[in-house]
């Protein structure tokens, strides 16, 4: 994290502390004293212009955070550069401000840190916490931070009952507050039987690592590194504490007196040297200007300062200014992808868990159209049951037709017998009749014939005569009604025709809906046609026999015939008169 970005977390919490009301608004007044003390701590030169002009008193009411942030990126932030600057006395002040309203330790006096360590392990978490305002440590971050603790005080953390606290714990943003953390520290909870001046050490130790960026430095149980003299050449032990950019070594461990420094960058390298001149455990760290040989007091001490060594060298090399913010980042970048691979993990839970329940939706649908396939084929089979039964019914009903159609064809053959018969005994008749006409006309020749002799066979004329009238009124009579006859038989020939017409429909309306069940239903093609066959084979023999009794049924005319009686009796008139005048 940047220094602006540091510096903003500590000015926050002075920021809060100043807001009494928790309202978000802190007095003009306030703000004014808090930014002069910001420009002392930070030595930026004062600009009292600047000041009183940002929060002259032209309007009432409070300032925001927001309204704030203007003027302190501009006016200091803007300002601030890195080494000018204390960063432990800014810390300090803005760490007085917040703990006089939020720090309340125990007042017996048997809280686990002091109030010194307590401004330790603010600084701590300030650097430990997330970047998003209210500023909280994640429970990750939290377990770190306990353990690098407990490391330095030779102590294991029981991760259990951390996590056991933790879930028991009110959680906002999800994370601990830094007033929770320290609570949790001086609960003891963690820190059971442990001296206060040790949990200090360890704090002091955890601070210089991650706060001063102290990547190594000896240890009091361990005692001092021994340092070889470049002008002198003699050995002489120095207390040594390592950063990323060098390594420097003091009198003693208080760091009241320096002695010197090595500047490290991407060039320098560590080296493990031979035992000589009485020294055990050396080793040099070689510059581009010289070389530095020192001793550890056993390999495992030179072990640690090789291996811190080359990580502060790998650091500059990289381009990196904090280790632990380096560490940091990676740690951050673990948990966002732990979080990714959980949200993924959820996604991917969830995504099966909707595809379970997609498949469960389709097995049901394809339940359902089993079902509805089953009810289907039940229906179709139904279907198909009552087609058939209609299709049988209707060849049942076409085989009655069919049967009442021979029955009538065979009706209207004995018919037609029966009008041959009945106009072959007319062709009789009208051959008798004409027969008749023939011996009448004889008679009449006979009749003037015996005119001749009118005298002397009046009388047997007379009784001629009167038996010709006679012959005369059955002729008019026979011929009246052959005449009605006739007329009759022409009306009975139109009946005929009429119901042969009605029959010949009926026949038609049979063979198209024989045609139509053929199409519907072909697995009875051979009946149908062979009913069709029958039926055709009854329309030609029904054509034939109207064809036939069209020709019988014509009208006989008595053409000649008729003209001769006509003309027999027309010259038969001039004999009555004849009579008639000479019975005068």
């Amino acid at each position: 994290m940047d220094l602006r970005a540091e510096l903003l977390k500590s000015i926050w919490y002075a920021f809060t502390a100043l807001d009494v009301e928790k309202s978000g608004k802190v007095s003009k007044s306030q703000l004014k004293v808090l930014s002069h003390n910001l420009y002392t701590v930070l030595c930026i030169p004062h600009d009292p212009v600047a000041l009183e002009e940002h929060f002259r008193d032209d309007d009432d009411g409070p300032v925001s955070s927001q309204g704030y942030m203007p003027y302190l990126n501009k006016y200091i932030l803007d300002k601030v550069e890195e080494g000018a600057f204390v960063k432990e006395n800014f810390d300090e002040l803005c760490w007085t401000l917040t703990a006089k309203k939020n720090y309340k330790p125990d007042r017996n006096g048997n809280s686990v840190v002091s109030h010194q360590d307590a401004f330790k392990l603010w600084c701590l978490f300030n650097f430990l916490s997330e970047d998003k305002y209210p500023l909280v440590m994640v429970p990750d971050e939290v377990e770190y931070l306990l353990k690098k603790i407990c490391t330095a005080m030779n102590v294991e953390l029981n991760s259990c009952e951390l996590d056991d606290y933790l879930s028991q714990e009110p959680q906002g943003q999800g994370g601990l507050t830094v007033w929770q953390f320290l609570d949790m520290v001086n609960s003891g909870r963690f820190l059971r039987g442990i001296e206060q001046e040790a949990v200090s050490m360890a704090v002091e130790e955890v601070y210089q690592e991650v706060i001063e960026d102290v990547l190594k430095q000896a240890r009091s149980p361990h005692g001092y590194l021994w340092k070889k003299g470049q002008l002198r050449r003699n050995w002489s032990e120095r207390w040594f504490t390592l950063k990323p950019s060098v390594l420097s070594y003091y009198m003693s461990e208080e760091r009241k007196e320096k002695k010197g420094s090595i500047t490290l960058d991407k060039h320098c390298c560590v080296e493990v040297l031979p035992d000589r001149d009485g020294k055990r455990c050396m080793f040099c760290v070689k510059t581009s200007s010289r070389t530095y040989e020192m001793s550890a007091s056993d390999t495992r001490q030179r072990q640690e300062w090789t291996l811190a060594i080359q990580t502060a060298i790998r650091l500059q090399a990289e381009g990196k200014k904090s280790l632990h913010k380096d560490l940091k980042q990676k740690r951050r970048e673990q948990r966002e992808q732990r979080e990714q691979r959980k949200a993924a993990k959820e996604e991917e839970t969830q995504r099966l868990k909707q595809l379970q329940e997609e498949k469960e939706r389709k097995l049901q649908e394809l339940e359902l159209l089993k079902e509805a396939q089953r009810q289907a084929e039940i229906l179709l089979q139904e279907e198909e049951q009552r087609r058939k039964q209609q299709h049988e019914e209707m060849q049942r009903t076409l085989e009655i037709q069919l049967r009442e159609a021979e029955q009538a064809r065979a009706s209207m053959q004995a018919e037609m017998v029966l009008k041959e018969a009945e106009a072959e005994r007319q062709r009789k008749r009208i051959l008798e009749l004409e027969d008749m006409q023939e011996r009448l006309q004889e008679a009449l020749q006979q009749e003037v014939k015996a005119r001749q002799d009118e005298e002397s066979v009046r009388y047997a004329q007379a009784r001629l005569l009167a038996e010709e009238e006679e012959k005369l009124k059955q002729l008019m009579k026979l011929k009246e009604e052959q005449e009605e006859y006739i007329i009759k038989t022409q009306r009975e020939k139109q009946v005929l025709k009429q119901e042969m017409e009605n029959k010949n429909k009926c026949l038609e309306e049979a063979q198209k809906q024989l045609e139509e069940v053929r199409v519907n239903r072909q697995r009875v093609d051979q009946d149908v046609m062979a009913a069709q066959r029958k039926l055709r084979q009854a329309s030609t023999n029904v054509k034939h026999w109207n064809v036939q009794m069209n020709r019988l049924m014509h009208p006989i005319g008595p053409g000649d015939k008729r003209t001769n009686v006509s003309g027999g009796f027309a010259g038969y008139q001039p004999l009555l008169s004849q009579r008639d005048s000479s019975l005068k």
